[in-house]
């Protein structure tokens, strides 16, 4: 026993260097908007496309934060009321002036779209005649508070590097308990999954965006023949990436500095939906995919920390010591995570149980695919 958990102890130790050294730097939570913005002679318009299905209690703040946009250019806002329920429309209209508001009501669902893209292909069709001069459009969901530049710096991102798809991760909700526990491992698996350096290299295929935030550039998005093509995808936004990025478009993701969600997690259960919704998505719905994530999560985050704390029962001074080692390794590159979402440096080392409750999502997210409830989300199964 202590020879096998030494070589699981090894194996794992030398993934975390690799994961450390050679994953395009990954863990840094680095790539960010510069805040020295160069003046622009001209500022291209932009219509920001928020599609809503049932967001009456998070939609105000969103829309009061675009209202207030500090953007030279033309900016007018699209809201698509994807058949809500709640008053959705209302509480947008009470919100925001009307005079670059418009508030559309989606069509009825097509068969083999996604209810959000179905909304946001609607708003941008409306858009190239409502707007005919526009030359961005910025998807934005209809949880986040926008600082007063945001759109500002976005576009003058896009138009500097040239950048069809410019995208930000925003800050989630994070000040509960399973917030503080879960919401910075869900983006630093996200960022070990999809490393932004990469993603921000032209010459990578890894794409990827974040739903929150992404400012397209119209030409791009209508080149790759719009939203059609991916009409029928759950992770909506890194389809979108890898549909504008393989088509010959240059991309770039970061973390948001200012830019934050206000929809709340209030429990486990919350997060636990919000994971296993998409999570077997990821793995194509391949079992054998699932076994090796399953086996891959085992042993990058409880391997090593029980191994260590298991130290008494297995009398191996060498896979402890390793075991420890792998502890510290996964919270130094957990670390800046953890500083981005202002929390104990501390927090770093629950990596583990974070792990290890990810991996349960996974696993229920799949269970829900074979029982034929994949992609539950606001009264639609997909």
């Amino acid at each position: 026993m202590p020879d096998f958990l030494i070589v699981c102890a090894t194996a794992a130790c030398l993934i975390w260097f690799w994961l450390l050294l050679s994953h395009h730097g990954f863990w840094r939570a680095d790539q960010r908007l510069q805040n020295d913005l160069a003046d622009q002679s001209t500022w291209p318009s932009v219509v920001a496309v928020i599609p809503a299905r049932n967001e009456a209690d998070v939609i105000a703040t969103t829309m009061t934060s675009l209202a207030k946009q500090e953007y030279p250019g033309v900016f007018e806002i699209l809201v698509v009321d994807d058949h809500s329920d709640d008053g959705t429309a209302d509480t947008v209209r009470n919100a925001v002036d009307g005079n670059r508001l418009t508030v559309l009501d989606a069509p009825p669902l097509q068969q083999g779209w996604t209810g959000k893209l179905a909304a946001m292909n609607y708003g941008v069709e409306q858009a190239r005649g409502l707007f005919p001069e526009h030359s961005y459009v910025l998807f934005t969901d209809a949880d986040i508070a926008h600082p007063p530049d945001a759109v500002r710096q976005l576009v003058w991102k896009a138009q500097a590097e040239n950048k069809n798809l410019v995208s930000l991760m925003v800050r989630l909700h994070c000040e509960r308990f399973w917030e503080r526990l879960l919401i910075p491992a869900f983006v630093f698996f996200f960022q070990k999954l999809f490393p932004f350096p990469a993603v921000n290299d032209d010459h990578s295929p890894i794409a990827a965006a974040a739903g929150g935030v992404m400012l397209t550039r119209r030409s791009a998005l209508e080149a790759a023949g719009g939203l059609s093509p991916i009409h029928d995808n759950l992770i909506d936004d890194c389809a979108l990436a890898a549909l504008i990025k393989g088509n010959a478009g240059a991309i770039w993701l970061g973390l948001a500095d200012h830019a934050y969600s206000v929809r709340p997690y209030n429990s486990l259960p919350d997060i636990w939906r919000m994971v296993a919704r998409t999570a077997y998505t990821q793995l194509d719905y391949a079992p054998l995919k699932l076994f090796g994530a399953i086996l891959g999560m085992a042993l990058l985050y409880l391997a090593g920390p029980l191994i260590f704390i298991l130290a008494p029962v297995h009398n191996s001074a060498t896979a402890s010591s390793l075991g420890l080692l792998i502890w510290i390794l996964m919270a130094c590159a957990y670390a800046p995570t953890i500083i981005y979402y202002r929390q104990p440096v501390l927090l770093a080392a629950s990596l583990p149980l974070a792990g290890f409750l990810y991996t349960l999502m996974t696993f229920d997210s799949a269970r829900r695919h074979w029982q034929r409830k994949r992609g539950l989300w606001k009264g639609r199964t997909y």
